[in-house]
């Protein structure tokens, strides 16, 4: 199993420099402020250790350390960490046309997420921890999923997350990201034979162009994009996310995302009534 390369320093690399843009690779960059909220999430995404986010271990040994700061947060200080990092929150691109989200452009939560399809906690995130997180919020409209792919353990990374791009092209990003995310999936790599099964399986209708996608130069731009926001924001590991611009780091249990995707709905509705009160006193 190839080692967490993640572990190199990310945080060096120039914020002012990161662009993001939309799933599909299209529409202009954006510069992302160098603010308190960005350096808080440098640090706080950036000391993750190696063994929160590190691929099953075939040995069988048992993980021991935890990452700084990975203990799970009350509710009380997931509310007073809600709206509290508006320059993160600006990443949320709220593209409706973006194949790699899912959920309402106008929900009130986004939450953006930052993974490697080798990476096995993004895996089990994936299986046990989203499909609640989607019933839950998303299909209620409270909870906006973006992805962005984060490929940190070499080439067979990045394969797949220009596979995932080019399914999206076709809409079948999340049914590719369900296949590549299945048990075993990954331990069979992501060569060129494979992708395009992962392909047939997510009923992507023209292979033959999502092979012709996945090598092209817009998938690797798109994918570039996605790493330098990620590597811009001080992320040096797997999962990573950021709930209304709050930071989250590794596969952390169902309580940490409840919580703070309550938190954040419960801050944006304060911030909405807020907004209508203020209109109201201007009249």
């Amino acid at each position: 199993m190839p080692k967490n390369d993640s572990n190199k320093s990310a945080v060096n690399k120039s914020v002012g420099n990161t662009n993001g843009s939309g799933g599909n690779g299209g529409g202009k960059g954006r510069n992302i402020a160098i603010g308190a909220g960005v350096a808080v999430a440098a640090v706080l995404l950036g000391i993750a250790s190696y063994t929160a986010t590190k691929p099953d271990d075939s040995s069988g040994a048992t993980v021991t350390e935890e990452a700084a700061g990975d203990r799970p947060a009350t509710s009380t200080e997931a509310e007073g960490q809600a709206g509290a990092y508006p320059e993160l929150e600006k990443l949320a691109r709220r593209d409706a046309k973006d194949p790699l989200a899912q959920g309402d452009a106008d929900a009130p939560v986004v939450m953006v997420e930052y993974a490697d399809f080798k990476c096995g906690y993004c895996g089990k995130f994936a299986r046990d921890t989203e499909p609640g997180l989607v019933e839950k919020y998303v299909e209620k409209g409270t909870l906006r999923i973006e992805w962005r792919n984060f490929p940190i353990f070499g080439a067979d990374s990045e394969r797949a997350a220009r596979g995932a791009w080019a399914a999206g092209r076709q809409g079948r990003f999340w049914r590719f990201h369900e296949a590549a995310y299945a048990d075993g999936s990954k331990e069979k790599g992501f060569g060129g034979e494979r992708l395009k099964e992962l392909a047939e399986e997510a009923g992507v209708k023209d292979v033959g162009r999502f092979v012709k996608d996945a090598g092209s130069d817009e998938a690797r731009a798109a994918v570039k994009r996605d790493q330098e926001e990620a590597y811009g924001l001080g992320a040096t590991s797997t999962p990573s996310f950021l709930v209304n611009g709050r930071p989250i780091s590794g596969a952390q249990p169902d309580q940490v995302f409840d919580q703070a995707i309550e938190a954040a709905a419960k801050a944006a509705e304060g911030a909405k009534k807020s907004v209508g009160k203020s209109a109201d006193g201007s009249r």
